[in-house]
């Protein structure tokens, strides 16, 4: 996994304790591979097996790390592309409606 998106990994868990996570392993191999990364490394939130890409870029997603954010009502609230800190990332959810 890229070296930012391995930066965030401790962010994300502390958020998806308060808002609901929803990871896309983009490009990194099976799914049993990618579960035991996940295991390998501590992180529980559930993820998205994208073997070859092909969700991520009908997502608009063409590089990683990247962050969505889907409003409580299903919409896009925010997307962006590169390091997010966890105050950037709870301050996005918040602004799409999600008040944990």
């Amino acid at each position: 996994w890229c070296p930012i998106c391995k930066l965030e990994e401790h962010s994300i868990g502390r958020v998806a304790g308060d808002a609901p996570v929803l990871g896309v392993a983009m490009q990194s191999g099976s799914g049993a591979n990618v579960a035991r990364v996940m295991a390998q490394r501590g992180l529980g939130w559930p993820t998205l097996v994208d073997a070859d890409g092909s969700q991520a870029r009908a997502w608009g997603v063409h590089a990683v790390p990247a962050f969505i954010v889907i409003a409580p009502d299903g919409r896009i609230s925010s997307a962006s592309v590169g390091y997010t800190t966890e105050i950037g990332m709870r301050l996005r959810l918040w602004w799409a409606g999600w008040r944990g």
